[in-house]
């Protein structure tokens, strides 16, 4: 195709009022779009900040139903919640039990909140004694006994109400452990949302203090992806959906934009991308010094992720982004 030259051709003039600009827009950003994590733990009127991430807070299920209903309220129409428990042991017991935190904690925003979607986050971190994602025997995490509480996990959040399920763990074969055990006990119509290619990033640090999931040893280097890897990240993606994920998440969002875009051309599932703690630790600290605009330069920080082929957008800042596109 052969374009006009200049003076024929005048790109500006496409941009001369906001509504115009608007009106040729490529890409938008819609509060129907906007995922809101939320961190449980136990007790009442429970709203403990967190230092490394301004704004967030890890909050009984009465603050997470007063959270969640207040971002509702905005038009987020999802939240993607986390536990805390008050004990943790070798087996991550905390994380499958009947009453744990995540199960209670749906169930009553499923009670209260009925038309919001609740996701929950399958992982073992928060739960393990030694804060890894899975069981260790010596300095070794083992991929295939993990399956088994992985798939339990998910199976008792959906018997508490969840309306997704997101494993975050990255051992190999979890979707597919995953889809069976719901499959089983009778969840077929339960969506699998996968971490299908989840980076060992340095950008997680602000979470780790918030879902008091340090490892105590070691790192995640040996089951999270190598920041050095794209194509590796498509036969991740690849293998989760063949496994039977439906929708599939890059973490981190903005450092891993190739990674999003590469994603969503391959495969054409609904995509997620999570805009870490990393990410709006660093917002709100150069914000909170003046040096930016927190409200432009988070919108254009989520913008880019849609452009990149982003269907779904996970912030921190839901609400905020909410009231700013209103």
């Amino acid at each position: 195709m052969t374009l006009p030259g200049f003076p024929v051709a005048r790109p500006r003039r496409l941009r001369t009022s906001p509504t115009l600009r608007r009106l040729v827009a490529e890409n938008s950003l819609n509060v129907s779009q906007l995922v809101l994590p939320l961190f449980a733990r136990s007790g009442k009127k429970l709203r403990r900040p967190v230092d490394a991430m301004p704004g967030v807070f890890q909050l009984s299920p009465d603050e997470i139903v007063r959270e969640a209903a207040a971002a509702h309220a905005l038009g987020v129409s999802a939240v993607l919640l986390f536990g805390i428990p008050d004990k943790k042991d070798a087996k991550a017991s905390g994380a499958y039990a009947k009453n744990g935190i995540v199960q209670q904690t749906v169930r009553r925003l499923k009670k209260e909140l009925p038309s919001l979607l609740v996701i929950t986050d399958v992982c073992l971190c928060e739960y393990m004694a030694h804060g890894h994602c899975g069981i260790v025997h010596g300095a070794k995490i083992l991929n295939d006994p993990t399956l088994k509480l992985l798939a339990r996990t998910a199976a008792s959040h959906a018997e508490a109400g969840a309306d997704i399920v997101a494993p975050s763990d990255m051992m190999d074969g979890r979707v597919r452990a995953i889809r069976a055990e719901l499959d089983n006990e009778g969840f077929l119509d339960t969506p699998i949302m996968s971490y299908a290619a989840k980076f060992a990033s340095a950008f997680y640090g602000p979470f780790r203090e918030v879902a008091e999931s340090t490892p105590q040893f070691g790192d995640r280097r040996s089951y999270q992806m190598d920041a050095a890897n794209a194509n590796e990240a498509l036969r991740e993606v690849a293998l989760d959906i063949q496994e039977g994920a439906d929708i599939v998440m890059v973490k981190p969002a903005l450092a891993y934009l190739d990674i999003i875009h590469r994603v969503k051309t391959e495969f054409g599932l609904p995509t997620a991308a999570y805009a870490v703690s990393g990410e709006h630790a660093m917002i709100k600290a150069a914000a909170a010094n003046g040096w930016i605009d927190e409200r432009a330069v988070t919108l254009e920080s989520l913008l880019a992720m849609r452009r990149a082929g982003a269907d779904i957008l996970i912030t921190y800042a839901a609400a905020d982004v909410a009231k700013w596109l209103r």
